[in-house]
């Protein structure tokens, strides 16, 4: 008796979290292409932001990916993406490798520059359903890319249903302030600090 009571209290709270949650969605009628960042000091930007662009191929959108930051090192995405879905998602690795690694401020400075010219070449094209801008706030935080040029172009040229992502750390506030969805990924524990490497299939 115990158990019909409980299931008939939970069909009715049910029952009416539904009502609730169809009278909220139809509210919820426009479209539009998204701003959204990705930052934080957690494991997980770059990670989720692949993730939707698996998505966008999935569903036959054309996309594209810039990467800002992560030159000569393995990924397992571009690898995949250049190799069966180059027809979806146009690839593009800019970056050089990480400012410590290069130690080369002109030479880090003309790769972000080249790899934004090529990002906003992507974003201007609206077949482009989704583009990524993987660490770019890395560039933006050294100011090797203005942010309020980031800011004016995106307000200004990017499509009306173009999606773009920007990961990496320490996103600046002119762009959270413009952005349509952040997410802060917040560092909770990390194997690296306990002296474990990078692991393929994780981090690449």
């Amino acid at each position: 008796m115990t158990d019909t009571n409980d299931n008939a209290r939970h069909a009715t709270k049910m029952a009416k979290k539904k009502v609730a949650r169809d009278k909220i969605m139809a509210t919820k009628i426009d479209q539009k292409g998204l701003i959204i960042v990705h930052t934080g000091k957690g494991k997980g930007k770059s990670s989720a932001a692949f993730g939707m662009i698996f998505r966008c191929i999935a569903h036959e959108m054309k996309s594209g990916v810039v990467q800002f930051i992560k030159g000569g090192m393995d990924c397992g995405e571009r690898d995949l993406i250049t190799a069966r879905f180059p027809e979806l998602c146009e690839f593009y690795t800019m970056g050089e490798g990480f400012t410590w690694e290069t130690q080369d401020k002109a030479r880090d400075i003309e790769m972000a520059q080249a790899a934004w010219e090529k990002a906003k070449e992507l974003i201007r094209n609206p077949e482009n359903r989704m583009v990524l801008l993987d660490e770019i706030n890395i560039a933006l935080r050294y100011d090797y890319i203005d942010v309020n040029d980031v800011v004016a172009f995106l307000l200004a040229e990017k499509p009306p249903l173009t999606h773009v992502v920007l990961t990496g750390r320490n996103a600046k506030e002119e762009l959270i302030e413009i952005a349509d969805l952040v997410t802060e990924m917040e560092l909770v524990k990390h194997p690296f600090r306990a002296g474990v490497k990078a692991q393929k299939g994780v981090e690449f």
